[in-house]
């Protein structure tokens, strides 16, 4: 068990955001093959640079394990004919499985006698199972897109140069469609030996470092860090590390050298997102603070390689930069000339979608749904500074700054709203509106940026669904899905006490315009927005089963769901939460038979059926009262005491009297149990079995 592999995947430079993926899907294809093959192995490390993804698999066995297996086959009655033979379903199993007449025998199984035999095969060597599972493995990588390359019958993100493979410091060859392991790998591309014969773990280690190249991802990000930290300190600042962006330098780089560049600073007069934008997504380039946080007039930059002639780099990088910056100035300034009412107007010549109109409208859309929202939510404090945030919201898409640089959407109109005066919860709120813009991304802070945002997806989603565009599978796109997340987690987090359902209706009744049934299409937004609660509340932990119960309580409080589903997910674990629901589920289906909810008691005839209505009219009461104040689990603690006098009814009680009148007002009465059940959940989802 102290075997171990090293294999290398050589490629040209491979995009950085596809470095992470692709190494885990061949470390996961590797360990399930290896498992299937019943190959025992410790660990599987992995390590990668933008020319190479290295797996070194660590304790592996020396051969497979054995397999000693019993399968079964068709019944004895369908195995053998009246004479004795094996029928054709018999042969065919037999041939599917390499078996011949001597290896068969029946056993018994419940009343019928099967065909069995026992398979038996010695494990093969490990550096056979190898030679068949990493290309495999290789070729298992899905890329949304690849590349075929010298006519060879695999995709993949770059094409494949080089492989090594070495399995106990000896060569492995395996074969990749034509391209054959062997120990000679490459160092950096500049700098480092195009060939480097390498013997071990170790020597392939020592050897790349010596040739420029930093293997290790995690020791290459503590270097930039480093680096970049010393370069800072030596500026009199401190570096803005933003980690995807640390994430991707160290997926670009092999051997990383950390460098300073400067720019004038005039362009410091600028918001300091504009400076940084440039910096960060279009040149990465980290940008240098002072203590207070304000920007100072450097950037950092990591060179691929060592700081040979790094003043040409310096320069090099500060012109790019300086264009950008020249560009962001200018279109500034252009901006500013006019306030957001003008660009607001030019939104008239911007189609949103065909048949949904222009951004202009849907602004106008806006707008009204952001008010409809502040009055079902009782904030009509907000209610100005909502309806101005939503009129506005929109209007710099037409900016020039946000045409040249689409990251700045919201930020910009943030920015020249409050050079124009405006109110700082009407500038916040137009930046935050696009909030959350991913899954997981931040959220809106403020409740005016929470309902435009909500305003501006919920429009989308129910213009789309108006016209019958809807999410299909795995395509979706207009992000639909995505919005319908950001308004649940917007409404969850903040908790907002608002009924999806009317405001779904509100937001398809600004598409007076266009023909659609309207109950159709808001039954089709409530199944769409009930299976995001499923993910969402699962990925939370939450059972399945307690999802459902929720769902099916006819309930539309987002808010209000999640604290059901939360104390009920605890609720359940109680020891005697198997008879409750035995007794419940019985009440439930006699309920369904009610034809009615009026109960009189001059029919309750029985003690039992007395006894049960008094308590339940107590306990009544007691879940209203829990139920207002939030209080799930004691609604469901306060609702559980009703079993004993459940029980007792159902075991000295005749529901379905000859008498119509009494029995259809004892299925009254537990139609009433019921409905108090489904006001806090319903209980019937839940699997206890």
């Amino acid at each position: 068990m102290n075997n171990y592999l090293l294999f290398e995947v050589g490629v040209e430079e491979m995009p950085s955001r596809f470095v992470a993926s692709t190494l885990k899907q061949i470390k996961e294809s590797t360990e399930k093959m290896l498992e299937e093959k019943r190959v025992k192995f410790d660990e599987i490390k992995t390590y990668a640079t933008p020319r190479r993804l290295t797996f070194i698999i660590e304790g592996l066995s020396n051969k497979q394990e054995d397999l000693e297996e019993e399968v079964k086959g068709p019944s004895k009655k369908i195995s053998l004919d009246a004479d004795g033979n094996f029928t054709k379903p018999a042969q065919g199993f037999m041939r599917s499985k390499g078996l011949n007449p001597e290896d068969i025998y029946f056993k018994q199984v419940g009343k019928d006698e099967y065909l069995f035999a026992t398979i038996k095969e010695s494990g093969a060597e490990t550096s056979e199972v190898l030679k068949e599972i990493l290309p495999l493995a290789v070729k298992s990588v899905v890329f949304p897109k690849a590349m075929h390359w010298a006519g060879k019958d695999i995709r993949f993100v770059r094409p494949i140069r080089w492989l090594v493979a070495l399995l106990n410091d000896e060569v492995l060859p395996v074969d990749l469609e034509g391209i054959i392991a062997s120990n000679v790998t490459k160092g950096h591309r500049f700098l480092g030996s195009k060939e480097i014969i390498v013997n071990s773990v170790e020597d392939y280690k020592d050897k790349l470092k010596e040739n420029f190249v930093i293997l290790d991802q995690e020791e290459r990000k503590a270097i930039i860090v480093e680096q970049a930290n010393k370069v800072a300190e030596s500026l009199g600042g401190k570096v803005v590390m933003d980690e995807d962006l640390l994430d991707e330098v160290t997926c670009i780089v092999e051997y990383p050298t950390a460098f300073y560049g400067e720019f004038d600073k005039e362009y410091l007069k600028l918001p300091k997102r504009v400076v940084i934008t440039p910096m960060q997504d279009h040149q990465r380039y980290f940008p240098v603070e002072d203590k207070n946080g304000d920007l100072l007039p450097y950037f950092i930059a990591v060179r691929n390689g060592d700081s040979y002639g790094i003043e040409n780099v310096k320069a090099g990088n500060e012109k790019v930069l300086e264009a950008r910056l020249a560009d962001a100035l200018f279109f500034y300034k252009e901006d500013t000339k006019r306030n957001l009412a003008f660009f607001k107007d030019r939104l008239k010549t911007v189609v949103f979608q065909e048949k949904l109109g222009t951004i202009y409208d849907k602004s106008e859309r806006i707008t009204k749904l952001s008010a409809k929202i502040v009055d079902a939510l009782g904030c009509t404090d907000k209610k100005s500074n909502v309806v101005r945030a939503a009129e506005l919201c929109k209007a710099d898409l037409v900016t020039n700054m946000v045409f040249e640089f689409d990251e700045l959407q919201g930020y910009m109109g943030m920015e020249y709203s409050k050079l124009e005066g405006e109110n700082p919860e009407v500038s916040l709120a137009i930046y935050e509106h696009y909030m959350p813009i991913a899954a997981g991304a931040e959220l809106p802070t403020s409740l005016e940026g929470s309902i435009v945002s909500i305003a501006d997806k919920l429009d989308s989603i129910a213009g789309f669904f108006a016209i019958g565009i809807q999410p299909t599978g795995s395509q979706d796109p207009f992000a639909l899905r995505r919005q319908a997340l950001g308004i649940l987690n917007i409404l969850m987090s903040n908790k907002l006490t608002i009924d999806i359902k009317e405001i779904s209706e509100a937001a398809l009744d600004n598409y007076s315009d266009l023909e659609f049934n309207k109950e159709e299409v808001v039954g089709q937004m409530m199944d769409f927005c009930a299976e995001r609660i499923k993910n969402m509340f699962r990925d939370m932990g939450i059972r399945y089963d307690v999802v459902e119960a929720i769902l099916n309580a006819d309930i539309n409080d987002i808010s209000d769901m999640h604290q059901r589903a939360l104390e009920l997910n605890e609720w359940i674990n109680k020891d005697e939460l198997v008879e409750m629901l035995t007794a419940f589920n019985r009440v439930s289906t006699l309920a369904e038979k009610a034809e009615g909810i009026t109960v009189e008691e001059s029919l309750l005839v029985e003690s039992p059926e007395k006894e049960l209505y008094e308590s339940f009219k107590s306990v009544k009461e007691e879940v209203k009262d829990y139920l207002e104040a939030k209080e799930y689990g004691k609604a469901l603690d306060s609702f559980a005491t009703l079993k004993p006098a459940v029980d007792n009814m159902f075991d000295n009680v005749m529901v379905m009297d000859k008498d119509d009148n009494i029995r259809n007002n004892r299925l009254n009465m537990l139609k009433n149990i019921s409905d108090t059940m489904l006001s806090i959940c319903d209980l019937n989802k839940i699997e206890y079995k």
